[in-house]
Formats: structure tokens, sequence, C-alpha cells
């Protein structure tokens, strides 16, 4: 702060409207807000949280003793099938689980991948024998394991990994192997200490064919000894940036033999005699249906972010409405920081983006419940929670690491302290925008969606249809880039910036400009890629690559509408008069910061004239101040309590300390005793000498 910046003062722009804090709570909490509860209060309690300054030894046996503590309160196996004690509940349980996050990372992922990962691969890639033999031992913790999929030398690229199981009819069995250095299996929670078992993801090799990656059950380490078992080798990755309390480490292979029966089978399986067959023949699809049954970890990590940021926005709005700073409209009075507009401007759009994050978080939800309860489980539906996980996942996660940043600096070197979470809080999500996919990675595979349901549209059109939306394309290309649609605008707002701000937040209006910046820039890079399949496939990739920040740029378009759609879907939900006025302001935010972050794009190609944006800064800082009374309680919606929050600063002592200091300054000017203040006698001389 400076002493130049001009306060904005709350109760100026109360405008009388309230928020009903615990009807827009329940609709925050979502379809599955008594388990959210539930989590909660487990989350709350000071067995599963985070106890800074363990050693990473320290804090990884915590952490596994905190997953038995899960066991025993029935907390992880809501997924699970009901004939071996679980709920059948897909929806519920990630809902459940991404609270977690408020009490430690470390706990959420290390849970992540027990039994999301983990036990996932074996529920959703086994046979109905296989969840019978080893759920029972993963549930119970009694089979702590590994999800060895990833490699040191491929990352994201799945696919391409080069671990090989290799079937051997003579024996029946697979035989595993890395065969280099890159191939080490890299990253894998549970490997360093912990997991006794892994499912490892391999290429499978019978009779001279490789039929792509597979998962298999592979035991790790003896369970008495907690000894490698023969041919099997490992690395500790130690201390990392954050996550201390998982023990992530290397694995490697030598001719580890395991039983055929090891293969999880679902999507493909090897007779006693090495014939291969799959329910699907081609090995693409396959391979794409195998880790779509996987996806749960990129839901519930976008959950988790979107909790994170919740908590971190509650500790710095509550600091910022407490906390006094420069009396620059006052001789006396310090004015609070939440006052200042430039404060505002820091965490309000932070808040609103986080609002549109969990709606369309929810609706993610929904989506994943529905495949994987089987009440909408077509291919068309599984690729659409595909696309759909992957953009809010990157978005999300990437906004949680932005928010704890903005917020630890809105707090000064308060929010420096780890007893204030942030610091804390944002190394361990950290890995969380490469973890379960690279957010850019992912963003690219939205981007070849988006690309593939445009092509369909025009795929079987015959020569007039195709022609009408040609000349339809050139008569839009037409109106934005002469300017037409800026005149257009000019006049209908008859150069009156009042007229341009009110367009600017009419609901249709930004729908209008959000969608239509999605679908002009999938046209042009569609149009720019139509005879990249024709070429040879080197020149082919180097048109697409030539491409590629446009490709990703329209997936961010594409994922930053669906978070404003999901925003204004849930404010026609919204029934109280006051709440819905300040949650469309909210919204309004939203929409409205997202066009004045691409503004140079609009103005570029034509789709908002200058007048209308010259006014969408002012129109901004007129909507921050009109939702700063309200502030606190759009953060008390979310519903966490000082347990969750656990800061200092978030307490109230901000507010006593600067009462105290306030009473003490009062009773200062009000005593003849206290020292004269040096500016004050020199003002007084200067009015004497003009006497």
């Amino acid at each position: 702060m400076t002493d130049v910046m001009t306060p904005t003062t709350a109760a100026a722009n109360d405008d009388g409207h309230t928020v009903d804090v615990a009807a827009l709570g329940e609709l925050l909490l979502g379809n599955w807000a008594d388990v959210r509860r539930t989590a909660r209060a487990l989350a709350g309690d000071p067995e599963l949280h985070k106890v800074e300054g363990l050693s990473h030894t320290e804090h990884r046996q915590r952490a596994f003793k905190q997953l038995g503590i899960l066991v025993q309160k029935e907390a992880v196996h809501r997924a699970f099938p009901s004939r071996l004690g679980g709920s059948d509940d897909h929806g519920g349980n990630v809902a459940g689980f991404e609270e977690l996050v408020i009490a430690d990372p470390s706990v959420q992922i290390k849970a992540g991948v027990q039994w999301g990962l983990f036990g996932s691969a074996v529920m959703h890639l086994g046979s109905t024998e296989h969840q019978d033999k080893w759920l029972p031992g993963i549930m119970s913790l009694d089979i702590p394991g590994c999800f060895a999929m990833t490699e040191i030398g491929h990352g994201s690229d799945v696919a391409s990994i080069a671990t090989t199981a290799t079937y051997d009819p003579a024996s029946e069995e697979f035989v595993i192997n890395t065969p280099f250095r890159a191939a080490w299996k890299e990253f894998i929670g549970n490997a360093a200490v912990d997991g006794l078992a892994a499912v490892v993801f391999a290429q499978l090799i019978t009779r001279g064919v490789n039929h792509g990656v597979h998962a298999f059950y592979v035991e790790l380490r003896d369970p008495a000894t907690k000894e490698f078992r023969p041919g099997i080798d490992g690395l500790d990755d130690n201390i990392k940036g954050g996550l201390n309390g998982i023990d992530n480490g290397r694995l490697c292979f030598t001719n580890v033999r395991i039983p055929r029966t090891n293969l999880l089978n679902r999507y493909g399986d090897v007779t006693a005699d090495g014939t291969y067959s799959s329910p699907i023949a081609s090995p693409g699809r396959r391979f794409f249906t195998m880790l779509g049954t996987l996806v749960q970890g990129r839901v519930s990590l976008n959950g988790a972010a979107v909790a994170a940021s919740k908590v971190a926005l509650k500790i710095a709005i509550q600091y910022a409405t407490e906390r006094r700073q420069f009396n620059a409209a006052s001789d006396t009075e310090e004015v609070v920081l939440m006052d200042y507009q430039r404060h505002q401007r820091r965490l309000l759009p932070l808040l609103a983006t986080t609002y549109a994050a969990s709606f369309a978080h929810e609706q993610l939800l929904v989506k994943f419940d529905g495949v994987f309860s089987g009440a909408h489980d077509s291919d068309e539906d599984r690729q659409d929670l595909e696309t759909l996980a992957a953009a809010l996942k990157s978005m999300t996660t990437w906004h949680a690491l932005d928010t704890l940043q903005e917020c630890r600096e809105a707090c000064g070197g308060a929010g420096f302290m780890v007893e204030n979470r942030f610091t804390s809080l944002r190394a361990d999500l950290d890995i969380y925008a490469t973890f379960e996919g690279d957010n850019t990675v992912l963003l690219q595979l939205v981007a070849k969606r988006l690309l593939a349901d445009y092509s369909k549209e025009f795929r079987n059109l015959d020569f007039g249809v195709l022609a009408r939306f040609v000349v339809g394309q050139a008569a839009d290309i037409t109106l934005n880039k002469t300017g037409l649609r800026q005149v257009a605008q000019f006049v209908a707002d008859s150069g009156s910036a009042q007229k341009s701000a009110k367009v600017l937040k009419d609901e249709e209006t930004q729908h209008e400009l959000l969608a239509g910046r999605v679908q002009s820039m999938v046209a042009e890079v569609a149009a720019a890629l139509k005879e990249a399949a024709k070429l040879p496939k080197d020149k082919g990739a180097e048109i697409f690559n030539a491409h590629q920040d446009e490709l990703i740029e329209a997936a961010r378009a594409h994922a930053e509408l669906l978070q404003w759609e999901a925003f204004t879907e849930a404010l026609h939900r919204v029934d109280d008069a006051g709440t819905k006025r300040v949650l469309t302001r909210l919204r309004d935010l939203f929409g409205l910061g997202l066009i004045e972050k691409h503004l140079d794009w609009y103005l570029m190609n034509g789709r908002i004239s200058m007048q209308r944006a010259r006014t969408l800064g002012p129109y901004i800082n007129r909507l921050l101040a009109k939702l700063r009374p309200h502030a606190l309680d759009l953060v008390d919606a979310f519903g966490y309590g000082p347990e969750h929050l656990r800061a200092t600063i978030a307490t109230g002592i901000e507010r006593e300390r600067q009462d105290e200091a306030r009473d003490y300054y009062r009773k200062k000017r009000a005593s003849s005793d206290g020292p004269v203040d040096e500016k004050v006698l020199i003002q007084k001389a200067k009015a004497s000498a003009k006497k």
C-alpha cells in the first residue's frame, strides 16, 4: 500500500441488499451436501491436520497413520462395491475426498493413491475375481499400494511407456522388464516405503505382437520384511517441493514374473496359450477407454483446488476487513485494506472465479457420477467427461496457485508466515498443475476434441449447405474485420459510456462475446489445419506444431466459457432477491473480467468497439465497490470454520490489535500530557504568519 491510495468504504456502497449466507452455502455444497458436511467434520479433526516443521520421514509416518484413521471412520470406501463394504456412490466419494485437502494435502493425495488410483484400477480394470481377491485388503489398508504408470522418459505420453510385460506360455506367466533407465517408473506415491503391491502399466506383448498398454497387479515387497521382492528395485525421491507426507519413489523391474491371472483383464485378456482378445477391437479406442476409467483423479484434483482457493480467500478477505493501513481518508482513522480499490481488484476477481470454478466442478461431478454409476455411460458421455475433466482440472489448479500467491501477498508479511497456511498450501498444491496430466497437455486434448466436434458438423454436409456456411463465415469476417460491428455498437450506444456499460452487463451479450471467441478461434485453427491430414506425417506434424499455441488458447477460452455458463446456471436457481443481485454482480465480475483479460483479441477481431472497451475497466471498478460490502458474506458461505482455516490472522486477532491501537491513540489525543505532532506545530506557525 502507498499513502496516495484512495479508499472506498464499504458503507458508502451498501445498497441495502443482503446475502442469505445459509442458503448460498447450501447451493455451494451441491448434490452431495451431507457427504461434504461429514467430510468437513472429519477434516476438522486435529488428528488429520498437517503438523508444520516435521521432517519428511516424520511426516510420512504421520500420513500413513492418518490413512488408518480414514479407514476407521469409513471415509474412503464410498465408491467401492456394496458387496465388499462400499456404497457404490462415485460422486459422493469424490465430493468427500476433496475436503481432505483442508486437513493436509499429503493425506488427501496419499489417500488418492491408495483408493482413488491403486484401488480404482483394480476395481475398474479388473474382473470380479480380481476385486474379490484384492479389494478387501486395499480397502482395509492391509495392502498399501502404488499406481505405477508414469515413466521418467515419457511423463504424460502414457501410450509410449517402455516397460514391457511379455507373456511366457510355457510358465503361463508375464515377465515384466524395465528396458532402460528412462523407463523407470517415477514419482510413484507409496513406492519409497509403504507400497506392498502396485498396479503396473506396461506394453503387453504376446506371440510377438505388442497389444499396447495394459495394467498388471504386481507384488512389490514381502509384507513381513518390507524388502523388495526379487527382480524389483527402487529409489526414494526423498524431499520434494511439497506433499512430503507421501513417500514418492522410483521402481524398475528385471525379469519379474507374475501369474497370467494378474493381468487386469476387463479390456484385454490372454489365454493360457498366449492368444490375446479384447471386447474393443480398436487399439486406440481400447487405450483411451482404459485410461478413461481412471478420470476420477482429475475430477478430484479439480475439486480439491476449488476447496483450497476457498480457504485462502476466506483467510485473506477476513484479514483485509480487519487490517488497517494509512489514513488517507482521515487525519486520525486508518483505513481497512478491503476498502482500497486496488485490494478489491486483487481479491474479488479471484473470488468470482472461485465461485465459477465451484459451480463448474459440481457439474463435472454430476457428469462423473452419471458415467460411473451407469446412469449415463455411453461412449459420448465418457468422451464428454474426459474433455470436461481435462478442461476444468487445468484451469482450476492454475487458479488455485494464483489465488494462494495473491492472497499471500495481499496479507503482507503475515501471509508469509507458515502459521497462516498460504505458503504451505501453495507448496503442496504446486504439483497439481502437472499431476494426473500436465495442464498444457490436457488443454491440447480439449482442443483436439473441439476440432473433432467442429469437423463432425460438416463431414456429411452437401455442397449447398457448406457453401452457405462459407458465405456466412465470410460475412462474419467482413463485419468484424472492417469495423462495421464496431460502428454498429457505437451507433447503438449513441456514444454513451452509460449505455455501453449497460450492454456489457447484459447476460446475453457476455455469453455472445465469450462463446463467439471460442467459435472463432476453433474455426480459424480448423481452417489452418484442414490440409494437414493429407500431407506426409512430418509435414502434418509441422503444421500442427505451428498452430499449437492457438489450439491451447482456444481450449482455455472453451474452459472459461464452461465456467461462466455453470455460474449462470447456478444463478438461475437462486430465489432470494438480495442473494441473486449480489451473485449476479459477482458473475458479471467474472464474465467482464474475462473480456477485459482478452480485450486485445476482441479489439483486433472487431468484436467490441473502442467505446465499449473504454467503459469496461471503470464498470468493473464500480462492480467491485458494490461487492465490497458483501465480501465477508460471500466467503462465509463457503462454510469453513476455524478448525478448517487454522490461520492466526483469521481468528479475529488482527481486529483486537487494531482496536487496541485505535483506543491508544484516541486516549493520547484526548490527553493533555501527550507529545504534540511536529506537523501540527508547523501548521499553527503558518496560520499565525498569515495573520
